[in-house]
């Protein structure tokens, strides 16, 4: 596991429990927000304006994709202060409406059952009490960056801010298992969180890793992140940490663990976030006939943070280009930048390596001699070799977009 230390020490498990039977009682998101200011993203098929809400308990202010469920996206220009995305910006998904307002943290137990030795029913006392982990991962919704699929696709029409970047605390979902005792047989492990469907029929969200995923070490049941408790709307009081995956397995308000000793047949393995079983989950849009999987390992993507789509920079001047980027399932080998449009490249200057899942901050100077407007590009290669696209990728459910990013530019 690649583990950091906090910057600034972490809470031990005397403060996270009096944290937590504070801020776990009557933190309730509303049903509808207050929204007075409007943000204007550049979504080729619109909207045009997209809302600002601060109404949301423990978050600033935060772009309002949706009121019921929350989906709140992190503005922007959040990814270029820091990175580690704050807590009060971290972006917000869930998938039904019915979230508890508020948890008891005294009364709180985690159930592992199923194809186990023994059922477990841990109190957060006893979660404390296993051997304390850290990790730098980035959590980003499988939809990310689906406002700029072209043709249009239907879900979530997420700018590039349905990310985060934490360092998270908790505990090793192996040593929650082996405590249980795992059978022989057990093929997968199945996760739960406090959320409801809306109506009965509806299916309950659950997510299901291989066995030997769920015990490699890496994944995580996280208390924590920045050193801080969980918000709740993030997940309090325990979330899932699959780090190098897409958010959909990072189940939040964990409260029930299930091991399988068969496949997962329910819903939402077997009919939702799927992926065309391609190259970068590609295909043709109208295009039927391809195998199907579930979304898994993420893949690398890199941004531009100080220079938004039509800055103006000066003719000759030296210009500071930074931001960030993630390698996805593995770390950033590199980061190159483009000032004519992706004809030519240079190497970027990498930041601080906070572990192979987090983001890494790069920068660069370039020059751009001639007025009027130019394109500056950039892009990441992975430790595996894996490079960004220079074309977009489709599929109908908008997932998996990682098409090297255009700042346009103009130059006096």
């Amino acid at each position: 596991m690649t583990l950091r230390s906090f910057s600034s020490p972490a809470p031990s498990r005397r403060q996270v429990l009096r944290m937590a039977g504070l801020a776990g009682i009557g933190l309730s998101a509303p049903a509808w927000a207050d929204t007075t200011t409007q943000f204007s993203p550049p979504l080729p098929g619109g909207p045009n304006e997209r809302p600002l809400t601060t109404s949301y308990p423990t978050k600033g202010a935060m772009i309002l994709q949706r009121t019921r469920p929350p989906l709140l996206e992190t503005p922007f220009e959040v990814f270029d202060q820091g990175v580690f995305t704050p807590n009060d910006r971290f972006f917000v998904r869930w998938h039904w409406a019915v979230i508890p307002g508020s948890v008891d943290a005294a009364s709180f137990r985690l159930k592992v059952h199923g194809h186990v030795n023994q059922v477990l029913n841990l109190s957060l006392q006893d979660v404390l009490a296993l051997p304390r982990v850290e990790l730098a991962a980035v959590n980003q919704c499988s939809g990310n960056s689906r406002g700029y699929f072209q043709p249009r696709v239907p879900g979530g029409e997420w700018g590039n801010g349905a990310m985060g970047n934490a360092r998270w605390t908790g505990v090793r979902l192996r040593d929650v298992l082996d405590r249980a005792g795992v059978k022989a047989g057990a093929v997968q492990v199945r996760c739960n969180g406090l959320d409801e469907p809306v109506v009965p029929e509806g299916p309950d969200f659950l997510k299901t890793l291989d066995v030997d995923h769920a015990r490699d070490g890496e994944v995580m049941i996280a208390y924590a992140m920045n050193g801080e408790q969980l918000p709740l709307l993030n997940g309090f009081p325990l979330r899932l940490v699959v780090p190098g995956w897409y958010s959909t397995y990072w189940v939040k308000m964990l409260n029930d663990i299930e091991v399988l000793d068969k496949p997962d047949d329910q819903f939402w393995m077997a009919k939702a976030y799927l992926i065309p079983d391609t190259p970068g989950a590609n295909v043709k849009p109208g295009e039927t006939g391809y195998k199907q999987v579930p979304i898994n390992r993420m893949v690398p993507r890199s941004f531009i943070t100080n220079l938004r789509p039509g800055a103006t920079v000066h003719a000759g001047a030296q210009t500071l280009v930074r931001g960030i980027a993630f390698g996805g399932g593995t770390g950033v080998r590199q980061v190159d930048v483009s000032a004519d449009g992706g004809k030519t490249w240079a190497p970027t200057q990498l930041g601080a390596d906070e572990g192979k899942y987090s983001f890494r901050r790069w920068q660069a100077t370039v020059a751009l001699p001639n007025a009027g407007q130019h394109v500056l590009m950039v892009r990441c290669t992975n430790t595996d070799g894996l490079v960004q696209p220079s074309v977009p990728v489709w599929n109908p459910s908008g997932f998996m977009q990682n098409v090297i990013e255009s700042t346009p530019v103009v130059v006096s």
